[in-house]
């Protein structure tokens, strides 16, 4: 493995040990009409190696800080290994089909002044309503939604791999590790989970996947 390429590694019960020189920003989830968008946050240190928290104790956030030790962090993943089109469910719509694995970071971009990504979904047979379903499910950032066509043609957004810190102040909450780019994750166990173009990582220790 050329340890120059994009790499997050999780540490048991320990942080996420970024490498590879990922871009590090902080975006904010602010509401816009029926739907939200991202303003710039601070920023951040880039550096070539770096350590995200994952305990959501750390008193430097987003890195990691040690606290993880103190507090007895139990980081066990628990998330299924199954590949995405295994996991997910297929949603058929009017114009377009909807897959749909069911993990969902709470970060609100399936909906839209139009409507949510499934009922976009349901009524498009209108161009419209087609092109709001696509660009619904192309910004879950969690990679639950992908919009795909009726002759097969998966939509998918195009990401260089980035890691972006999620802010949700209407939640008053910080929110999840946004993922983009298809960057390889390894499990503390040496595996590999299922390389995706955007996933979202816990960093409150209290995901339940």
């Amino acid at each position: 493995m050329d340890k120059k390429e994009p790499r997050i590694r999780i540490i048991k019960n320990g942080p996420y040990l970024v490498s590879g020189n990922i871009p590090l920003s902080e975006k904010i989830i602010v509401p816009r009409g029926a739907g939200y968008i991202y303003q710039e946050g601070r920023t951040l240190p880039q550096r070539a190696t770096y350590s995200l928290c994952r305990c959501g104790k750390t008193k430097t956030p987003p890195f990691c800080d040690g606290a993880h030790v103190a507090s007895h962090f139990d980081g066990t993943e628990t998330a299924c290994k199954n590949g995405y089109h295994v996991r997910a469910a297929r949603i058929a719509g009017a114009g377009l089909d909807l897959l749909d694995d069911g993990r969902c970071a709470f970060a609100r971009f399936c909906h839209r002044d139009s409507g949510d990504a499934w009922e976009l979904a349901e009524d498009s047979a209108s161009e419209f309503h087609h092109k709001e379903a696509i660009i619904a499910a192309n910004e879950c950032p969690a990679g639950r939604l992908t919009a795909v066509e009726k002759d097969g043609t998966i939509h998918e957004p195009d990401y260089s791999p980035a890691i972006e810190i999620l802010q949700d102040p209407e939640e008053r909450v910080s929110a999840g590790i946004f993922v983009k780019g298809s960057v390889p994750i390894e499990s503390s166990d040496g595996s590999e989970y299922e390389i995706r173009n955007r996933v979202v990582l816990c960093r409150c220790g209290m995901s339940g996947n």
